[in-house]
């Protein structure tokens, strides 16, 4: 089982150069070798291969015009090839976009897949050296890949990878199972047959707004160029990190709650990319992080030997009495208690969907793909095991082409 942990690291102006070097000769290829890969395919109709666009950096590095790519390690710009790759299988399997670009403002990162290590005041890194940072906690196996990023306030942090060679724990049902319905109102109401409990929704960006606001009206008036213009892009870039360490904070707290004291944890299949189309919510639906809170969920779920269930969401929660079954046939979104014209009970709308999701467990699972026993199980039973979205593929190579382009064309 992989574990990995992020760090902060505190690199000296020197190696900070370094790193930005290293960072800006990655970014370069992944473009270069992005639009060799559209100008192949628009000539060809094939793709290129992992081993295909490795064989071109020999030839750019040879190169008078490219040769100072030779300044940066070589595994870095592989493994820029392997994750181009694993972008377009996703890609053509339907679990992602088309590769996009990388642009040069934003966060930069650099991937070291071998040759590192992990001393007691820092990380190790090849060219660069030991780079000073606060490593609060480690797991016992081998140190895989160390992936370095610079954020746009300027900070940078260690993303550590290990094998711990540890198996991933079974999956062992028991009686605590907790209905979860996701809201605006209330980021969550939970149900475990007992009690219900209401989280409420934070609205993190709506806190900030008028901060967030008034420092981009003052970058809006910088020079395109200056520095003053550079120094006020870092404080809008400051407000935009803090409202985002705010949110996964809560979410990882919350998630881990949850986590702890229930082993199987019911949820909505939501559509939010289809949500956000509505202008009205947008905002609110894209501030309250869902789809990351269900993601925590999923993993912590994992290491513990829990299981995550994602019932049908066309699934009528919030219309059915979770009493009697009876469904409302209409039920506008402002009418948040409603009263069973059949048994007479008096509903709170999200407590009534928790409670419905809840009860919904054992006719419906769609998430199929969170858990190791549930994939074994599919397996036996002959069914598709690979899920269809928000997971990479595994696989290392591309079963496109594997021939060389003889002259590869450049970037202008």
């Amino acid at each position: 089982m992989y574990r990995s942990i992020k760090v902060r690291i505190y690199p000296s102006s020197e190696q900070s150069q370094k790193l930005t070097q290293v960072m800006g000769c990655a970014r370069w290829w992944w473009n270069y070798a992005l639009n060799l890969c559209n100008e192949t395919y628009q000539q060809t109709g094939k793709g290129l291969s992992q081993v295909a666009l490795n064989q071109v950096l020999p030839k750019l590095k040879k190169s008078e015009e490219t040769a100072w790519l030779k300044e940066c390690y070589s595994q870095v710009l592989q493994s820029i090839t392997l994750n181009l790759t694993k972008a377009f299988k996703n890609f053509f399997e339907k679990r992602a976009n088309y590769p996009k670009f990388k642009s040069y403002h934003g966060k930069q990162s650099a991937q070291y897949p071998q040759n590192c290590q992990v001393v007691d005041n820092g990380v190790k890194i090849p060219q660069v050296g030991v780079i000073k940072g606060s490593i609060h906690r480690l797991f016992d196996g081998q140190l895989k890949t160390v992936t370095i990023t610079k954020t746009p306030t300027g900070k940078y942090y260690a993303s550590l990878l290990f094998n711990t060679e540890q198996e991933t724990p079974e999956v062992l049902i028991f009686d605590k199972v907790v209905g979860i319905d996701l809201g605006l109102k209330d980021f969550c109401i939970t149900h475990d047959g007992e009690k219900t409990s209401k989280y409420n929704n934070s609205r993190h960006l709506k806190k900030h707004q008028r901060n967030l606001a008034r420092k981009q009206a003052k970058l809006a008036r910088k020079k395109k160029g200056s520095i003053s213009r550079e120094k006020a892009r870092q404080l809008v870039a400051r407000v935009h990190e803090h409202i985002s360490n705010v949110r996964q904070d809560f979410l990882h707290k919350l998630s881990r709650k949850i986590v702890n004291d229930n082993q199987v944890v019911v949820v909505e299949n939501l559509n939010i990319k289809g949500m956000v189309c509505n202008h009205k919510l947008a905002k609110a639906i894209s501030d309250v992080g869902w789809g990351m809170f269900v993601n925590f969920l999923d993993y912590k779920l994992q290491q513990k030997g829990g299981l995550l269930i994602e019932i049908d969401r066309w699934f009528p929660s919030s219309k059915t009495c979770c009493n009697c079954l009876y469904q409302m046939s209409e039920m506008p979104l402002e009418m948040r208690e409603w009263t069973c014209p059949n048994c007479g009970t008096h509903h709170d709308r999200d407590e009534n969907a928790s409670k419905n999701i809840k009860n919904r467990r054992h006719q419906t699972i769609i998430g199929l793909g969170r858990t190791a026993a549930v994939r074994a199980a599919s397996r036996r039973e002959g069914g598709e095991v690979r899920p269809k979205a928000g997971r990479k593929s595994v696989l290392r190579h591309s079963p496109v082409s594997s021939e060389a382009p003889l002259q590869p064309s450049k970037l202008g």
